[in-house]
């Protein structure tokens, strides 16, 4: 897979989710919790797979990304 330093962001589509942008919230409807922490994120409570808030999607990168 290369050297690249994005881990593993394929949906199993051929399609990487690494740079989505949070969807626009829809009026009216709840935000989801956060996974890690239960706080709201910016995603409503549709959005399919795992939701983090902003601090632990940060953190998330932070862990993840490239050391060297």
């Amino acid at each position: 897979m290369g050297d690249d330093c994005f881990g593993d962001t394929d949906t199993g589509t051929g399609r990487s989710t690494a740079n989505d942008p949070a969807p626009a919230p829809v009026p009216d409807e709840p935000l989801a919790e956060c996974v890690l922490c239960r706080a709201p994120t910016e995603y409503p409570e549709s959005h399919k797979g795992i939701t983090l808030c902003p601090v632990c999607e940060w953190q998330e990168a932070q862990r993840t990304a490239c050391s060297g």
